[in-house]
């Protein structure tokens, strides 16, 4: 007896799905080196995330003085500051403990711990002081004894980290700015002028309260762990918004004098694309290079920097497809049935229109991972017991003959920024409608 076997690209009627994601997808999957691409980076995402297990100096698990622990788990809530070592574990090299018995990952090496007999740069295939193969470098060691595996494979949870989280601030401040540019225009905001002189006179304060009068304790919170530091970052955004609220709350009671409470439009569209072009006329780099070098080095700041600077191609994209949506039918069947703005831009507009920003997110990630490594090269902004890739290649350039340096983290560059790029190009393709089939 034969059994049919559906199609995952067919609906439950057996008809092949007609949904504009599922024709993205099929087109997609018609490029070849755009889905190898996808692949590639999944798997070098599988081991970002997974790079204390992949590389580490601490045991997976282990079993020490009767007690069962997971040495590798317990560093994360240290590092968020919500537990502290136990007893026997502090100020201590975790091999040369005696442990009952000990399950280690695969590389015995973190990209911090320092090997003082394999210092000065170690070749792959040169002679090293290592108890056994197990712990041999098989990259290599810097000038102070860093397992360049070790660091390889941390430095891909840092590319991505950045890559990720600075267009996802990005993709926020874009989308934002170039929605309600788009969909409400220069003549669809109404606002009263109360609230519009409170609101000026009250976005320095919250800014000032939010961020400014904070930027020591969200320094020091970005050296202490990344915990500690999303949460300093959520106070500050929760003070920036409350001042607004209560600037808002302030701007009520305005209502009563008539001068004030005449509604006014705004020319959302013009003050939003003015200030994209004077972003765009800063030279990113430039500007880049002066805010890590005032401040204190840190990842996260780089990740802000970076995403404070990217959003102008997002906003653009998304703000020229709002100004086609607002005008398709169901948009204005939604103002006819008496829905808010906001809510018709929040549910039906903006989710229809994003298709142009995943193409952006996909370049964006590689130029991302390339500033990253660009300013690591230069020493700014990152802290050098990270060893990124940027950073390993700068040490190169002190050892010529220290080649190992210079070509993997290399390649690790131009690969991954290539299969960003490839991504970008087969989203491109896929989303274009003149390519259909």
């Amino acid at each position: 007896m034969f059994f049919w076997k559906k199609n995952k690209n067919e609906n439950q009627n057996g008809e092949l799905d007609q949904s504009y994601w599922a024709y993205v997808k099929r087109q997609f999957k018609k490029n070849k080196r755009a889905l190898y691409s996808l692949y590639l980076v999944i798997f070098l995402a599988f081991i970002a995330l997974f790079a204390d297990f992949i590389a580490n100096d601490k045991p997976l698990l282990c079993s020490y003085q009767g007690k069962v622990s997971s040495p590798v788990l317990r560093s994360y809530a240290v590092d968020m500051g919500l537990m502290k070592w136990q007893e026997g574990f502090l100020n201590i090299q975790f091999s040369e403990l005696e442990y009952d018995w000990a399950m280690w990952p695969p590389i015995p090496y973190r990209n911090t711990t320092l090997d003082a007999y394999n210092s000065r740069f170690k070749s792959p295939f040169g002679e090293q002081r290592v108890e056994s193969w197990r712990w041999r470098h098989h990259l290599g060691t810097n000038k102070l004894g860093n397992d360049v595996l070790a660091c390889m494979i941390h430095g891909t949870r840092i590319a991505f980290l950045v890559g990720i989280i600075s267009m996802g601030i990005a993709t926020i401040i874009g989308v934002f700015l170039g929605s309600i540019a788009g969909f409400f225009g220069d003549d669809q905001l109404k606002v009263s002028r109360g609230r519009i002189i409170i609101n000026i006179l009250f976005l320095p304060l919250a800014l000032f309260y939010g961020f400014i009068s904070r930027s020591y304790i969200l320094g020091d919170a970005a050296g202490v762990g990344f915990g500690v530091f999303i949460l300093q970052l959520l106070l500050s955004l929760f003070l920036f918004i409350l001042v607004l609220v209560i600037a808002n709350g302030l701007a009520y009671l305005l209502k009563f004098i008539p001068f004030l409470k005449k509604k006014i439009d705004v020319p959302l569209d013009l003050i939003i694309t003015r200030f994209i072009e004077i972003v765009v006329s800063v030279p990113v780099l430039v500007l880049i290079l002066a805010i890590v070098a005032v401040f204190k080095p840190s990842i996260f700041l780089v990740m802000a920097v970076i995403g404070a600077v990217r959003w102008t191609g997002i906003a653009r994209f998304i703000r020229a497809e709002l100004l086609r949506v607002r005008n398709l039918e169901y948009i204005e069947a939604a103002h006819a049935l008496g829905f808010p703005k906001f809510r018709t831009m929040m549910k039906h507009a903006i989710p229809n229109s994003l298709s142009p920003v995943f193409i952006s997110i996909a370049f964006g990630i590689a130029a991302a991972i390339l500033i990253e490594s660009f300013l690591s090269f230069l020493g700014l902004g990152i802290p050098k017991e990270l060893n990124t890739w940027g950073q390993l290649l700068t040490q190169s350039r002190s050892a010529p003959e220290a080649w190992w340096l210079a070509i993997f983290p290399g390649f690790a560059i131009f690969i991954t920024v290539t299969l960003f790029n490839l991504i970008g190009e087969g989203l491109t393709d896929a989303i274009d409608p003149r390519l259909k089939q």
